[in-house]
């Protein structure tokens, strides 16, 4: 999953990258308004959902927030606000976004309204299949013919992508762009390395791998595995 975050004072958007992505979201970050607006008009396809300051150099969240929506109804948003009248949050909600939480936040709440938002977005499904391989999101559980498999934070991010998009090909480059940052060394033999380690955890052996190498080009889940 990948998350922009627009927000203009450092150690805020230190902290909240970093404990993203320590649970596993890619995350970018824009230090103001107008790079936040190119940044999210320009990959808005891309983004799994918009973190946007209100108060931003350049261009408000506010604006961002309405140019993102006339070009994707569907991507959540959620202010990050000091504001904290009945008449902002309507003004915010109104603009758009699909939640907004005022400054100073906990982490976990945070954490806990992109969950929520993500869920919302994806419909009720929160468990994917693969033959007996089975992951579920909300307790963060991967299992192979009912047995625990234990997975890095990063090998979960693959293993979600590609059985989110099970039965499709996933381009290496989509790959890269959705489970690492977008400015990641372009090198993408490290998506080799981790299809590798999921191999090595989750395939039985002398049996088809899950994940079919489509040579030149990227992955596919093997349902038949």
């Amino acid at each position: 999953m990948r998350i922009l975050l627009v927000e203009d004072e450092t150690p805020i958007a230190n902290f909240i990258r970093d404990g993203l992505r320590e649970e596993g979201f890619a995350v970018d970050v824009a230090d103001n308004g107008r790079a936040g607006l190119e940044m999210a008009l320009g990959y808005l396809e891309e983004y799994d959902l918009l973190l946007l300051d209100w108060m931003l150099p350049g261009v408000s969240g506010i604006e961002i927030c309405r140019q993102a929506r006339k070009e994707n109804t569907e991507v959540p948003i959620i202010f990050l606000t000091a504001k904290d009248t009945v008449d902002d949050a309507v003004f915010g909600l109104e603009a758009g976004a699909n939640d907004y939480i005022r400054k100073p936040f906990a982490f976990e709440e945070l954490l806990a309204r992109i969950r929520v938002l993500l869920r919302s977005k994806d419909g009720k499904q929160q468990v994917f299949s693969c033959g007996d391989i089975e992951m579920n999101i909300e307790t963060y559980r991967v299992t192979r013919g009912g047995e625990p498999v234990e997975l890095t934070q990063k090998e979960f991010a693959l293993l979600e992508y590609l059985l989110r998009n099970k039965g499709k090909v996933c381009r290496r480059t989509r790959i890269i762009e959705k489970v690492w940052d977008i400015n990641f060394d372009h090198d993408t033999s490290v998506i080799d390395v981790y299809i590798n380690f999921l191999r090595k955890k989750l395939d039985h052996p002398g049996e088809p791998s899950f994940v079919e190498t489509i040579r030149g080009v990227g992955y596919r889940v093997n349902d038949e595995a």
